[in-house]
């Protein structure tokens, strides 16, 4: 008899570094918005690696961006 196959893990971001920044709305961290990290448990795995692929760049943007050419958020 085959063994079932074990549950993947789902993907996450999370550096264990969960600060949020209310200055610019990101988690210095992992770069998710307070939304997605309260919504990360019940999205579908396409949808959080859509998320993640789009993490660095937000966290360039936010952090090595003078404060006034910043997007606003």
């Amino acid at each position: 008899m085959l063994a079932a196959p074990l549950a993947q893990k789902p993907s996450s971001p999370c550096t264990k570094v969960c600060v949020l920044d209310d200055a610019v709305g990101l988690c210095r961290g992992c770069g998710r918005t307070r939304a997605e990290i309260a919504a990360w448990g019940s999205m579908t795995e396409a949808a959080r690696r859509a998320v993640m692929a789009g993490l660095e760049a937000r966290l360039r943007a936010a952090y090595l961006l003078p404060a006034e050419d910043r997007p606003a958020s």
